[in-house]
């Protein structure tokens, strides 16, 4: 295992979310400003999910 890997199996799972999300646009060749422009909509729907209260 290279010591890139290693780096990424002790980083923080946000890190590691970001690099698995950023190969899987990349690897679909999805324009950029569409990425974007999803990710605004995901950030909306995920703050939203925040702010309700815990229904368990």
């Amino acid at each position: 295992m290279s010591s890139s890997n290693q780096g990424l199996d002790n980083a923080p799972d946000e890190i590691k979310l970001a690099v698995d999300l950023i190969y899987l646009l990349e690897s679909n060749e999805v324009d950029p400003k569409v990425a974007l422009a999803a990710l605004k909509i995901v950030q909306s729907d995920l703050e939203r999910k925040l702010e309700q209260p815990c229904t368990s």
